[in-house]
Protein backbone atom coordinates (compact mmCIF):
# COMPACT_ATOMS: atom_id res chain seq x y z
CA UNK A 1 0.00 0.00 0.00
CA UNK A 2 1.53 3.25 -0.69
CA UNK A 3 2.42 5.76 1.70
CA UNK A 4 -0.46 8.15 0.49
CA UNK A 5 -2.91 5.25 0.67
CA UNK A 6 -2.12 4.16 3.93
CA UNK A 7 -2.05 8.05 5.46
CA UNK A 8 -5.62 8.32 4.19
CA UNK A 9 -6.57 4.77 5.37
CA UNK A 10 -5.67 5.80 8.54
CA UNK A 11 -7.07 9.53 8.97
CA UNK A 12 -10.03 7.77 8.03
CA UNK A 13 -10.09 4.94 10.69
CA UNK A 14 -8.74 7.59 12.91
CA UNK A 15 -12.09 9.48 12.08
CA UNK A 16 -14.20 6.87 12.55
CA UNK A 17 -13.29 5.78 15.97
CA UNK A 18 -14.02 9.48 17.00
CA UNK A 19 -17.03 9.95 16.13
CA UNK A 20 -18.25 6.28 18.13
CA UNK A 21 -15.72 7.38 21.05
CA UNK A 22 -18.06 10.47 21.27
CA UNK A 23 -21.13 8.09 20.87
CA UNK A 24 -20.38 6.45 23.72
CA UNK A 25 -19.30 9.15 26.21
CA UNK A 26 -22.09 11.43 24.80
CA UNK A 27 -24.56 8.00 25.59
CA UNK A 28 -22.84 8.04 29.64
CA UNK A 29 -23.14 11.63 30.18
CA UNK A 30 -26.47 11.63 28.66
CA UNK A 31 -25.57 14.54 25.98
CA UNK A 32 -26.41 12.95 22.78
CA UNK A 33 -30.56 13.48 21.93
CA UNK A 34 -32.66 11.22 22.89
CA UNK A 35 -36.19 10.66 21.14
CA UNK A 36 -37.96 12.16 24.31
CA UNK A 37 -36.37 15.37 23.38
CA UNK A 38 -38.27 15.02 19.64
CA UNK A 39 -41.83 16.27 20.62
CA UNK A 40 -44.82 15.11 18.98
CA UNK A 41 -46.43 18.32 16.59
CA UNK A 42 -50.05 16.89 17.42
CA UNK A 43 -51.95 14.52 20.29
CA UNK A 44 -52.01 10.86 20.14
CA UNK A 45 -54.98 9.85 18.21
CA UNK A 46 -58.02 9.05 19.84
CA UNK A 47 -61.44 7.43 18.57
CA UNK A 48 -64.42 9.70 18.51
CA UNK A 49 -66.62 6.68 17.09
CA UNK A 50 -70.03 6.42 19.05
CA UNK A 51 -70.05 3.79 21.44
CA UNK A 52 -72.81 1.08 20.52
CA UNK A 53 -73.17 -2.52 20.90
CA UNK A 54 -74.05 -4.99 23.89
CA UNK A 55 -72.22 -5.87 26.74
CA UNK A 56 -71.87 -9.39 27.30
CA UNK A 57 -70.34 -11.83 29.99
CA UNK A 58 -67.08 -11.53 28.32
CA UNK A 59 -66.74 -7.56 27.75
CA UNK A 60 -65.15 -6.74 30.84
CA UNK A 61 -62.91 -10.21 31.26
CA UNK A 62 -61.68 -8.83 27.50
CA UNK A 63 -60.74 -5.61 28.42
CA UNK A 64 -58.60 -7.05 31.34
CA UNK A 65 -56.71 -9.33 29.39
CA UNK A 66 -56.15 -7.04 26.90
CA UNK A 67 -55.74 -4.17 29.14
CA UNK A 68 -53.68 -5.11 31.92
CA UNK A 69 -50.48 -5.20 29.95
CA UNK A 70 -50.27 -1.55 28.92
CA UNK A 71 -50.36 -0.92 33.08
CA UNK A 72 -48.18 -0.64 35.52
CA UNK A 73 -47.02 -0.29 38.32
CA UNK A 74 -45.35 2.91 40.08
CA UNK A 75 -43.27 2.51 43.40
CA UNK A 76 -41.54 6.31 44.36
CA UNK A 77 -38.94 7.14 46.83
CA UNK A 78 -38.50 10.52 47.65
CA UNK A 79 -36.93 12.91 50.61
CA UNK A 80 -39.88 14.04 53.58
CA UNK A 81 -39.41 17.92 53.66
CA UNK A 82 -40.07 18.01 57.06
CA UNK A 83 -36.60 18.86 58.96
CA UNK A 84 -35.89 15.80 61.47
CA UNK A 85 -36.24 17.00 65.17
CA UNK A 86 -32.27 16.34 66.16
CA UNK A 87 -32.11 19.51 63.67
CA UNK A 88 -34.23 21.64 65.76
CA UNK A 89 -33.27 20.35 69.35
CA UNK A 90 -29.52 19.87 69.75
CA UNK A 91 -28.63 16.40 67.45
CA UNK A 92 -26.72 13.57 68.13
CA UNK A 93 -25.82 15.59 71.52
CA UNK A 94 -28.99 15.31 73.11
CA UNK A 95 -29.36 11.30 71.70
CA UNK A 96 -25.77 10.87 74.08
CA UNK A 97 -27.69 12.61 76.73
CA UNK A 98 -31.06 10.78 77.01
CA UNK A 99 -29.48 7.96 75.52
CA UNK A 100 -26.07 7.25 77.44
CA UNK A 101 -25.89 3.52 75.74
CA UNK A 102 -25.45 4.71 72.63
CA UNK A 103 -22.86 4.13 70.28
CA UNK A 104 -20.16 6.69 70.34
CA UNK A 105 -17.61 7.25 67.74
CA UNK A 106 -14.23 7.27 68.74
CA UNK A 107 -12.36 10.66 69.59
CA UNK A 108 -10.50 11.81 66.09
CA UNK A 109 -12.65 9.43 64.25
CA UNK A 110 -14.45 11.10 60.48
CA UNK A 111 -17.93 11.61 61.79
CA UNK A 112 -20.55 9.35 60.33
CA UNK A 113 -22.96 10.83 57.45
CA UNK A 114 -26.75 10.60 58.63
CA UNK A 115 -28.88 9.18 55.72
CA UNK A 116 -31.85 11.18 55.35
CA UNK A 117 -35.19 8.92 55.87
CA UNK A 118 -36.96 8.63 52.66
CA UNK A 119 -40.67 8.33 51.89
CA UNK A 120 -42.29 5.70 50.05
CA UNK A 121 -45.14 6.17 47.39
CA UNK A 122 -46.89 4.32 45.18
CA UNK A 123 -49.87 4.73 41.89
CA UNK A 124 -50.47 3.32 38.61
CA UNK A 125 -49.40 4.84 35.47
CA UNK A 126 -50.28 3.56 31.65
CA UNK A 127 -47.85 2.98 28.64
CA UNK A 128 -48.47 5.50 25.92
CA UNK A 129 -45.24 4.99 23.75
CA UNK A 130 -44.43 1.27 23.35
CA UNK A 131 -41.64 2.34 21.52
CA UNK A 132 -40.34 5.55 23.24
CA UNK A 133 -41.19 3.63 26.98
CA UNK A 134 -43.40 6.83 27.30
CA UNK A 135 -46.18 6.67 30.69
CA UNK A 136 -48.88 8.45 31.62
CA UNK A 137 -49.86 8.73 35.51
CA UNK A 138 -50.45 11.60 37.80
CA UNK A 139 -48.40 14.37 38.70
CA UNK A 140 -48.85 14.01 42.61
CA UNK A 141 -47.76 10.21 42.23
CA UNK A 142 -43.86 11.41 40.70
CA UNK A 143 -43.58 15.21 41.58
CA UNK A 144 -40.95 15.07 44.63
CA UNK A 145 -39.92 11.61 43.70
CA UNK A 146 -36.08 10.76 43.96
CA UNK A 147 -36.30 7.66 42.39
CA UNK A 148 -39.46 6.18 40.17
CA UNK A 149 -39.17 2.55 39.64
CA UNK A 150 -42.02 0.94 37.49
CA UNK A 151 -43.46 -3.06 37.01
CA UNK A 152 -45.23 -4.67 34.75
CA UNK A 153 -47.69 -6.78 34.30
CA UNK A 154 -47.01 -10.49 34.67
CA UNK A 155 -43.39 -10.07 35.81
CA UNK A 156 -42.04 -10.98 39.44
CA UNK A 157 -42.56 -8.33 42.28
CA UNK A 158 -39.47 -7.26 42.65
CA UNK A 159 -38.44 -6.92 38.30
CA UNK A 160 -38.91 -3.29 38.71
CA UNK A 161 -37.53 -0.57 35.83
CA UNK A 162 -36.05 3.03 36.45
CA UNK A 163 -38.01 5.81 35.43
CA UNK A 164 -37.53 9.24 35.03
CA UNK A 165 -39.87 12.33 34.99
CA UNK A 166 -40.22 13.90 31.43
CA UNK A 167 -42.80 16.39 31.93
CA UNK A 168 -45.20 17.60 34.74
CA UNK A 169 -48.49 19.11 34.74
CA UNK A 170 -49.75 20.66 38.26
CA UNK A 171 -53.19 22.08 36.44
CA UNK A 172 -54.63 18.63 35.40
CA UNK A 173 -52.33 16.43 37.80
CA UNK A 174 -50.96 14.81 35.00
CA UNK A 175 -47.17 13.74 34.06
CA UNK A 176 -45.42 12.03 31.87
CA UNK A 177 -42.13 9.81 32.84
CA UNK A 178 -40.09 7.54 30.65
CA UNK A 179 -38.17 4.41 30.98
CA UNK A 180 -34.99 4.75 31.12
CA UNK A 181 -33.98 0.80 30.09
CA UNK A 182 -37.13 -1.33 28.49
CA UNK A 183 -37.71 -4.78 29.43
CA UNK A 184 -36.55 -7.39 26.62
CA UNK A 185 -39.84 -7.94 24.88
CA UNK A 186 -42.67 -5.43 22.92
CA UNK A 187 -44.22 -3.32 25.03
CA UNK A 188 -47.92 -2.85 25.09
CA UNK A 189 -50.15 0.24 24.79
CA UNK A 190 -53.17 1.92 25.08
CA UNK A 191 -55.72 3.23 23.06
CA UNK A 192 -57.70 6.53 23.54
CA UNK A 193 -61.06 7.03 23.55
CA UNK A 194 -63.17 10.57 23.65
CA UNK A 195 -64.12 11.32 27.19
CA UNK A 196 -66.61 14.21 25.23
CA UNK A 197 -68.64 11.29 24.57
CA UNK A 198 -69.09 9.63 28.19
CA UNK A 199 -71.98 10.25 29.97
CA UNK A 200 -73.68 9.49 33.50
CA UNK A 201 -74.77 5.73 33.59
CA UNK A 202 -72.27 4.35 31.24
CA UNK A 203 -69.36 1.27 31.82
CA UNK A 204 -66.20 2.08 33.01
CA UNK A 205 -63.43 -0.20 34.00
CA UNK A 206 -60.30 0.82 36.72
CA UNK A 207 -56.65 -0.90 36.16
CA UNK A 208 -54.69 0.09 39.09
CA UNK A 209 -52.63 -0.70 42.24
CA UNK A 210 -54.65 -0.10 45.03
CA UNK A 211 -52.77 -0.62 48.42
CA UNK A 212 -50.29 -2.78 46.31
CA UNK A 213 -52.38 -5.55 45.57
CA UNK A 214 -51.01 -5.22 41.56
CA UNK A 215 -53.36 -4.91 38.63
CA UNK A 216 -56.89 -4.76 40.25
CA UNK A 217 -59.61 -4.80 38.10
CA UNK A 218 -62.84 -2.71 39.16
CA UNK A 219 -66.07 -1.95 37.16
CA UNK A 220 -68.49 0.81 37.56
CA UNK A 221 -70.07 3.77 35.77
CA UNK A 222 -70.03 7.30 35.16
CA UNK A 223 -71.93 8.63 37.92
CA UNK A 224 -71.55 12.24 36.91
CA UNK A 225 -69.92 14.68 34.71
CA UNK A 226 -67.77 18.15 35.18
CA UNK A 227 -67.52 17.56 38.76
CA UNK A 228 -65.29 20.99 39.99
CA UNK A 229 -62.38 19.54 41.48
CA UNK A 230 -59.30 22.14 43.37
CA UNK A 231 -55.96 21.82 41.67
CA UNK A 232 -54.35 25.09 42.32
CA UNK A 233 -55.31 28.12 44.47
CA UNK A 234 -58.55 29.84 42.36
CA UNK A 235 -58.45 26.76 39.78
CA UNK A 236 -60.54 23.70 39.57
CA UNK A 237 -60.32 20.88 37.10
CA UNK A 238 -63.93 19.44 35.67
CA UNK A 239 -63.72 15.31 36.48
CA UNK A 240 -65.34 12.53 35.52
CA UNK A 241 -67.14 10.61 38.72
CA UNK A 242 -67.47 7.22 39.08
CA UNK A 243 -68.32 4.48 41.49
CA UNK A 244 -65.80 1.98 40.01
CA UNK A 245 -63.86 1.55 42.92
CA UNK A 246 -60.72 3.32 43.49
CA UNK A 247 -58.71 3.31 46.30
CA UNK A 248 -54.75 4.45 47.60
CA UNK A 249 -52.43 3.27 44.96
CA UNK A 250 -55.10 3.74 41.82
CA UNK A 251 -53.85 7.16 41.44
CA UNK A 252 -52.71 7.77 37.80
CA UNK A 253 -54.35 4.71 36.52
CA UNK A 254 -56.50 4.44 33.41
CA UNK A 255 -60.08 4.51 33.26
CA UNK A 256 -61.64 2.33 30.64
CA UNK A 257 -64.58 2.50 28.35
CA UNK A 258 -66.17 -0.57 27.33
CA UNK A 259 -64.46 -0.94 24.25
CA UNK A 260 -60.75 -0.89 26.21
CA UNK A 261 -60.04 2.81 25.79
CA UNK A 262 -58.58 5.32 28.12
CA UNK A 263 -61.33 8.24 29.12
CA UNK A 264 -59.87 9.31 32.09
CA UNK A 265 -56.91 9.45 34.78
CA UNK A 266 -58.09 8.30 38.19
CA UNK A 267 -56.79 10.96 40.37
CA UNK A 268 -58.71 10.82 43.40
CA UNK A 269 -61.63 9.81 46.30
CA UNK A 270 -63.63 11.59 48.17
CA UNK A 271 -63.18 9.32 51.73
CA UNK A 272 -63.81 8.86 55.49
CA UNK A 273 -60.41 10.26 56.45
CA UNK A 274 -60.15 7.77 59.28
CA UNK A 275 -60.31 4.85 56.82
CA UNK A 276 -59.14 6.60 53.56
CA UNK A 277 -60.46 4.62 51.29
CA UNK A 278 -63.24 4.15 49.02
CA UNK A 279 -67.00 4.96 49.23
CA UNK A 280 -68.22 4.67 45.70
CA UNK A 281 -67.09 8.16 44.66
CA UNK A 282 -63.75 8.47 42.50
CA UNK A 283 -63.02 11.65 39.96
CA UNK A 284 -60.69 11.04 37.14
CA UNK A 285 -59.15 13.45 35.07
CA UNK A 286 -61.18 13.53 31.49
CA UNK A 287 -58.46 12.17 28.85
CA UNK A 288 -58.94 15.10 26.56
CA UNK A 289 -57.67 17.58 28.84
CA UNK A 290 -54.05 15.23 28.69
CA UNK A 291 -53.96 13.93 25.67
CA UNK A 292 -53.76 17.06 23.91
CA UNK A 293 -50.73 18.18 26.36
CA UNK A 294 -49.06 15.35 25.82
CA UNK A 295 -46.74 17.18 22.87
CA UNK A 296 -46.03 19.74 25.07
CA UNK A 297 -45.15 17.62 27.40
CA UNK A 298 -42.78 15.86 25.44
CA UNK A 299 -40.86 18.93 25.66
CA UNK A 300 -41.13 19.44 30.01
CA UNK A 301 -43.13 22.26 29.59
CA UNK A 302 -46.49 22.79 29.32
CA UNK A 303 -47.64 26.35 28.17
CA UNK A 304 -51.01 28.15 28.99
CA UNK A 305 -52.73 31.16 28.04
CA UNK A 306 -54.01 34.04 30.45
CA UNK A 307 -56.11 37.40 30.13
CA UNK A 308 -55.46 38.50 34.05
CA UNK A 309 -58.89 38.52 35.33
CA UNK A 310 -61.15 37.19 38.06
CA UNK A 311 -64.18 36.08 37.05
CA UNK A 312 -67.23 34.45 38.78
CA UNK A 313 -70.21 32.76 38.14
CA UNK A 314 -73.12 35.61 37.01
CA UNK A 315 -76.04 35.49 39.92
CA UNK A 316 -79.13 33.66 39.62
CA UNK A 317 -81.19 36.69 40.05
CA UNK A 318 -78.65 39.03 38.43
CA UNK A 319 -78.01 38.61 34.97
CA UNK A 320 -81.34 40.74 33.35
CA UNK A 321 -79.72 43.68 35.34
CA UNK A 322 -76.41 43.32 33.90
CA UNK A 323 -78.32 43.21 30.42
CA UNK A 324 -78.20 39.70 29.77
CA UNK A 325 -81.08 37.72 28.50
CA UNK A 326 -80.28 34.37 30.70
CA UNK A 327 -77.31 33.53 33.26
CA UNK A 328 -74.70 32.98 30.77
CA UNK A 329 -71.32 34.64 30.75
CA UNK A 330 -68.30 35.31 33.17
CA UNK A 331 -68.80 38.24 35.45
CA UNK A 332 -65.35 39.69 35.93
CA UNK A 333 -64.55 40.58 39.75
CA UNK A 334 -60.85 42.04 38.96
CA UNK A 335 -58.71 43.27 36.24
CA UNK A 336 -54.68 42.48 36.88
CA UNK A 337 -53.11 45.72 37.09
CA UNK A 338 -50.74 45.76 33.74
CA UNK A 339 -51.59 42.68 32.68
CA UNK A 340 -53.31 41.10 28.96
CA UNK A 341 -57.06 42.29 29.83
CA UNK A 342 -56.09 45.99 31.46
CA UNK A 343 -54.04 46.87 28.43
CA UNK A 344 -56.79 45.78 26.39
CA UNK A 345 -59.50 48.25 27.98
CA UNK A 346 -61.36 45.24 30.33
CA UNK A 347 -62.80 46.83 33.52
CA UNK A 348 -64.40 44.93 36.39
CA UNK A 349 -67.91 45.08 36.40
CA UNK A 350 -67.59 43.80 32.71
CA UNK A 351 -69.64 40.57 31.65
CA UNK A 352 -67.43 38.57 29.27
CA UNK A 353 -69.69 36.78 26.97
CA UNK A 354 -68.06 35.89 24.03
CA UNK A 355 -64.16 34.65 23.60
CA UNK A 356 -62.70 34.17 20.45
CA UNK A 357 -66.15 34.13 18.17
CA UNK A 358 -67.38 31.74 20.71
CA UNK A 359 -70.85 32.10 23.40
CA UNK A 360 -69.62 31.88 26.96
CA UNK A 361 -71.69 29.49 29.01
CA UNK A 362 -70.39 30.29 32.45
CA UNK A 363 -67.09 31.35 34.18
CA UNK A 364 -65.71 27.80 34.03
CA UNK A 365 -65.93 27.22 30.54
CA UNK A 366 -64.09 30.77 30.14
CA UNK A 367 -61.30 29.92 32.23
CA UNK A 368 -61.15 26.81 30.15
CA UNK A 369 -61.37 28.48 26.53
CA UNK A 370 -58.56 31.05 27.61
CA UNK A 371 -56.14 28.48 29.32
CA UNK A 372 -56.30 26.47 26.31
CA UNK A 373 -55.67 29.35 23.94
CA UNK A 374 -51.68 29.66 22.94
CA UNK A 375 -49.87 33.05 24.60
CA UNK A 376 -49.33 35.81 22.17
CA UNK A 377 -52.60 34.92 20.21
CA UNK A 378 -54.88 38.41 19.84
CA UNK A 379 -58.44 36.72 20.28
CA UNK A 380 -61.82 39.01 20.21
CA UNK A 381 -63.55 39.04 23.60
CA UNK A 382 -67.43 40.71 23.57
CA UNK A 383 -68.28 42.34 26.93
CA UNK A 384 -71.36 43.77 28.32
CA UNK A 385 -70.94 46.69 30.23
CA UNK A 386 -72.67 49.34 32.00
CA UNK A 387 -76.48 47.03 32.34
CA UNK A 388 -75.97 45.92 28.66
CA UNK A 389 -73.77 48.02 26.48
CA UNK A 390 -71.97 45.59 24.07
CA UNK A 391 -68.70 45.91 23.21
CA UNK A 392 -65.70 44.32 21.17
CA UNK A 393 -62.03 44.03 22.86
CA UNK A 394 -58.89 42.51 21.19
CA UNK A 395 -56.83 40.88 23.48
CA UNK A 396 -53.98 39.30 23.26
CA UNK A 397 -53.02 36.25 25.54
CA UNK A 398 -49.83 36.12 28.17
CA UNK A 399 -48.91 33.12 29.53
CA UNK A 400 -49.76 31.55 32.83
CA UNK A 401 -47.71 31.08 35.35
CA UNK A 402 -49.15 29.80 38.17
CA UNK A 403 -46.39 30.07 40.68
CA UNK A 404 -46.98 33.93 40.56
CA UNK A 405 -51.03 33.13 40.48
CA UNK A 406 -50.77 31.77 43.32
CA UNK A 407 -48.46 34.48 45.24
CA UNK A 408 -51.18 37.05 44.06
CA UNK A 409 -54.07 35.10 45.73
CA UNK A 410 -55.64 37.08 48.91
CA UNK A 411 -57.42 35.33 51.22
CA UNK A 412 -61.09 36.17 52.79
CA UNK A 413 -60.83 37.87 55.78
CA UNK A 414 -63.44 37.62 58.29
CA UNK A 415 -65.55 40.72 59.57
CA UNK A 416 -67.65 41.03 62.41
CA UNK A 417 -69.80 44.58 62.31
CA UNK A 418 -72.77 46.04 63.57
CA UNK A 419 -76.27 45.49 61.78
CA UNK A 420 -76.76 48.83 59.39
CA UNK A 421 -79.43 49.63 57.25
CA UNK A 422 -79.35 49.85 53.25
CA UNK A 423 -77.31 47.29 51.71
CA UNK A 424 -75.92 46.56 55.07
CA UNK A 425 -72.95 48.88 54.80
CA UNK A 426 -72.10 51.93 56.66
CA UNK A 427 -69.80 54.40 54.92
CA UNK A 428 -67.57 57.13 55.92
CA UNK A 429 -65.89 59.91 54.40
CA UNK A 430 -61.90 59.25 52.87
CA UNK A 431 -60.39 61.91 54.99
CA UNK A 432 -56.19 62.74 53.92
CA UNK A 433 -55.40 60.51 57.25
CA UNK A 434 -57.50 57.12 56.10
CA UNK A 435 -55.93 57.53 52.35
CA UNK A 436 -52.73 57.66 53.56
CA UNK A 437 -53.22 54.88 56.18
CA UNK A 438 -54.72 52.63 53.05
CA UNK A 439 -52.15 54.04 50.42
CA UNK A 440 -54.90 55.16 48.18
CA UNK A 441 -53.64 57.63 45.32
CA UNK A 442 -54.19 61.10 45.87
CA UNK A 443 -56.40 61.14 43.77
CA UNK A 444 -58.94 58.75 45.15
CA UNK A 445 -62.45 60.12 45.71
CA UNK A 446 -65.26 57.76 47.26
CA UNK A 447 -67.03 56.27 49.86
CA UNK A 448 -65.15 54.42 52.62
CA UNK A 449 -67.08 50.98 53.72
CA UNK A 450 -66.24 51.22 58.01
CA UNK A 451 -68.93 48.36 58.69
CA UNK A 452 -70.64 45.52 56.55
CA UNK A 453 -73.30 43.63 58.26
CA UNK A 454 -72.29 39.52 58.39
CA UNK A 455 -76.17 38.86 57.02
CA UNK A 456 -76.37 40.94 54.34
CA UNK A 457 -76.71 41.35 50.72
CA UNK A 458 -73.08 43.09 50.62
CA UNK A 459 -71.40 40.40 52.87
CA UNK A 460 -72.86 37.46 51.19
CA UNK A 461 -71.77 39.80 47.38
CA UNK A 462 -68.47 40.23 48.72
CA UNK A 463 -68.53 43.71 50.17
CA UNK A 464 -65.63 43.65 52.76
CA UNK A 465 -64.57 46.67 55.88
CA UNK A 466 -62.88 49.24 54.57
CA UNK A 467 -63.44 48.83 50.61
CA UNK A 468 -63.29 52.38 49.15
CA UNK A 469 -66.99 52.89 46.77
CA UNK A 470 -65.73 54.67 43.93
CA UNK A 471 -68.34 53.72 41.49
CA UNK A 472 -71.92 52.97 41.61
CA UNK A 473 -74.10 51.39 38.60
CA UNK A 474 -71.49 53.43 36.36
CA UNK A 475 -71.44 56.80 37.93
CA UNK A 476 -68.46 57.91 40.09
CA UNK A 477 -68.59 58.54 43.56
CA UNK A 478 -67.19 61.63 45.56
CA UNK A 479 -68.62 61.09 49.31
CA UNK A 480 -70.38 59.07 51.69
CA UNK A 481 -73.44 61.04 51.21
CA UNK A 482 -73.25 60.79 47.37
CA UNK A 483 -72.89 56.60 47.78
CA UNK A 484 -75.89 56.81 50.16
CA UNK A 485 -77.86 58.40 47.42
CA UNK A 486 -76.67 56.28 44.47
CA UNK A 487 -77.45 53.31 46.50
CA UNK A 488 -80.82 54.77 48.24
CA UNK A 489 -81.94 55.48 44.40
CA UNK A 490 -82.13 52.21 43.49
CA UNK A 491 -84.79 50.00 44.02
CA UNK A 492 -85.52 47.21 46.39
CA UNK A 493 -84.46 43.90 44.25
CA UNK A 494 -82.69 45.41 41.45
CA UNK A 495 -79.15 45.36 40.95
CA UNK A 496 -76.15 47.71 41.98
CA UNK A 497 -72.88 47.37 40.00
CA UNK A 498 -70.63 48.42 43.08
CA UNK A 499 -66.95 49.36 41.82
CA UNK A 500 -64.45 49.21 44.86
CA UNK A 501 -60.48 49.81 45.64
CA UNK A 502 -58.95 47.27 47.82
CA UNK A 503 -55.55 46.82 48.32
CA UNK A 504 -54.74 48.95 45.07
CA UNK A 505 -56.58 46.77 43.20
CA UNK A 506 -59.60 47.43 41.49
CA UNK A 507 -62.71 44.92 42.24
CA UNK A 508 -66.41 44.57 40.58
CA UNK A 509 -69.58 43.51 42.78
CA UNK A 510 -73.04 42.87 41.58
CA UNK A 511 -75.55 43.10 44.51
CA UNK A 512 -78.91 42.77 44.95
CA UNK A 513 -80.68 45.41 46.81
CA UNK A 514 -82.68 43.85 49.95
Amino acid sequence: MSTRKTTLFYAVLLAIASVAIGMVLAARLDLSPTSSAQPLTTAPPANSAPITGAIDATTFRTIAREMSPAVVNIRTESTPRTEELTEFFGGDDLLRRFFPDQERQAPGARPRQRQQPQSQGAGTGFIIDAAEGLILTNNHVVENANKIEVAFYGDDGDLEFEAKIVGRDPLTDSALIQLVKKPAGQLQQVRFGDSDQMQPGDFVVAIGNPFNFNHTVTVGVISALGRPFPVAPARSVNMLQTDAAINPGNSGGPLLNVRGEVVGINTAILSDRAQASNMGIGFAVPINLVRELVPQLRTGKVTRGMIGVQVQPVGAEAYEDLGLTNRSGAFVTAVTAGGPAARAGLKALDVIVEFNGKPVKNRDQLVEMVTRTRPGTTVPVKVLRDGGKSQSINVTIGELNLEAEAGGVAEEEESTVEESAGFGIQLDDITPDIARRLELPRSTSGALVTDVDPGSASAQGGLRRFDVITQVNGQAVTSATDANKKLQAIPSGRLARILVLRGGQELGFAIRKD
